[in-house]
């Protein structure tokens, strides 16, 4: 198999590089952890997976073979399965150990404030776009899943870990977005996003990770505090 063909999957590993670095400095269990993990990452990677499915169809994405291995599940590259794995499972070993430090921070207040203006932002954003396809599922579902941690969760207490988590995502996030953007192994259709980019990278793609993250935290925080098994 040629190189090119694995670049994509090349690219996945960088989001493990932040939490083997953070393993030689911190003493967490995480293993232990990963039964909670794994029904948020199951359940989190069937809603995206299917989103990902429809918009494939429809072509408001589209992926390049050149850089792909070309082993397809449902039609969709084994890359992109993988990243609704390691990406969940990169954020939570994060989040874990940012939870660490910070659970004695009094900041609640300020991220569930911080949060509202989110939710408003997103909202709007749904409605702007509403025609373009891409821009309202991100923004509108983003903004309905942080409305629902806001209002009705208890994952509020939570707040401040994963917005530190989801910053530090962005940094192997960017990098690889980009990459992907301008290499390109994944093109957008330009009538279904807002036009807005960072590094090539499109702005949905950020409320994208955002909603990722979240799905996946909140399901694994829930079950975590529960201890159902």
């Amino acid at each position: 198999m040629e190189l090119q063909k694995l670049v994509y999957l090349l690219l996945l590993l960088t989001y493990l590089i932040i939490p083997v670095v953070m393993s030689f400095k911190n003493n967490i269990r995480f293993f232990i952890r990963l039964r909670y993990l794994i029904p948020a990452v199951l359940f989190a990677g069937a809603i995206f997976i299917m989103w990902d499915i429809r918009f494939t169809e429809f072509e408001i994405w589209t992926y390049n073979p050149e850089y792909l291995t070309g082993i397809n599940l449902l039609n969709i590259p084994v890359e992109k399965w993988l990243s609704l794995a390691i990406i969940p499972i990169s954020g939570a070993y994060i989040y874990e150990g940012l939870k660490v430090k910070t659970e004695n921070s009094d900041k609640s207040n300020i991220f569930i404030a911080i949060s509202l203006v989110i939710f408003v932002v997103l909202a709007v954003l749904a409605y702007i776009f509403r025609k373009n396809v891409f821009s309202f599922f991100t923004y509108f579902l983003s903004a309905i899943y942080l409305g629902y941690t806001i209002f009705r969760n208890r994952f509020k207490s939570h707040y401040f870990a994963f917005y530190m988590t989801f910053l530090i995502m962005l940094i192997p996030f960017v990098f690889v977005s980009a990459f992907i953007g301008n290499l390109p192994i994944i093109a957008y259709s330009a009538d279904q996003i807002m036009g807005l980019s960072i590094f090539a990278v499109p702005f949905e793609k950020f409320a994208y990770l955002f909603l990722m993250l979240l799905i996946n935290l909140t399901i694994y925080e829930y079950l975590n505090e529960r201890r159902y098994y």
